[in-house]
């Protein structure tokens, strides 16, 4: 009698342990990461953004002047970013690489300096 409690209890704890290492694993992969980008005349920051490939994110932009855009071409994205409001992006990148990312909406003489790279390892 007091062996098989003793192999209940083992199978009790080894099946919550299972459960747990599944409920993590499940957990990590569902979390997806979430990167603020804030655009101000003529910078992005941050200006340089790394990923992990096949792993979701979501780029979320605020602007604290004006009416600003961000253009990921390698990835067919972009955004208008208006004051006072926050424009998102969900991707998963599916490819390892720098890709700059840029200004898409003339905001101001300096506009052609306004970008970044996307690096993804």
């Amino acid at each position: 009698m007091a062996i098989n409690n003793k192999r209940r209890l083992l199978l009790a704890g080894a099946g919550a342990g299972g459960l747990a290492i599944t409920a993590a694993a499940v957990i990590a992969q569902t979390q997806e990461r979430v990167i603020k980008v804030v655009a101000k005349k003529f910078d992005f920051t941050p200006g340089e953004i790394r990923l992990k490939k096949n792993q979701p994110v979501t780029l979320e932009f605020t602007t604290l002047d004006v009416v600003m855009g961000f253009a990921l071409p390698e990835f067919g994205l972009r955004a208008d970013i208006l004051p006072g409001t926050t424009a998102r992006i969900r991707f998963t990148p599916d490819k390892v690489g720098q890709f700059p990312f840029h200004c898409d909406i003339f905001c101001g003489s300096g506009h052609e300096s306004m970008t970044g790279t996307v690096i993804v390892s």
